[in-house]
């Protein structure tokens, strides 16, 4: 099983939405429920850039391109983060990862597979 599980991407015209989740089902709840958690995505021949966080206790913080159109949240129960997309435009068509921070500058988990969005006009 992998550790983190991306899912809900697909392929869609500008101006409608998306709901990505992401699972973490081998991390136990106590492990989960602190971390600080992020949506990153990768555009081809781009560098990984962050999107969206949210802290332990709710806080977050959104890249100035996806301001009032992007949500993060969390449910800790179901160890899952989840990232609403509306108004998707052409420029957030990329491969989207979830993951969390273990330290400021070091990742918890591995990279998963990602879940590819694509907005074609």
């Amino acid at each position: 099983q992998a550790q983190l599980v991306e899912s809900g991407g697909g392929l869609v015209r500008p101006g409608e939405s998306l709901r990505l989740s992401c699972a973490a089902p081998r991390t136990i709840t106590s492990v989960f429920n602190p971390l600080l958690w992020g949506w990153y995505r990768q555009a081809p021949g781009k560098e990984r850039e962050l999107v969206a966080s949210i802290s332990g206790g709710g806080s977050t913080n959104y890249a100035d391109s996806v301001k009032g159109r992007f949500t993060i949240s969390r449910n800790n129960s179901r160890k899952t983060v989840n990232l609403q997309m509306n108004n998707l435009k052409p420029e957030d068509t990329a491969v989207y990862y979830c993951n969390a921070l273990a330290t400021p500058n070091k990742f918890k988990y591995d990279w998963g597979q990602g879940t590819q969005v694509t907005v074609y006009s």
